[in-house]
């Protein structure tokens, strides 16, 4: 399964979450690494809410970019 990560660059880290399973966060010092720990972090969160007999939600979040004018 694939679920789509939302990254965010903050003043001194970077924050990832999934907006396909609510609570499952990550927080690194480089992209890289929050990308690592966000992988890490949806494993254990699966794992977790198996576990617990819940099931698996289905990942349907998608994202895109939109442009937009800017008025100078």
């Amino acid at each position: 399964m694939q679920y789509m990560v939302v990254i965010e660059k903050g003043e001194t880290s970077y924050g990832a979450f999934v907006p396909d399973l609510a609570g499952c966060v990550a927080v690194g010092e480089t992209e890289n690494e929050v990308i690592e720990l966000i992988q890490e972090a949806i494993q254990f969160h699966l794992e977790d809410l198996k576990a617990e007999g819940f099931s698996i939600p289905r990942p349907v979040s998608k994202s895109t970019f939109v442009d937009v004018e800017m008025a100078y």
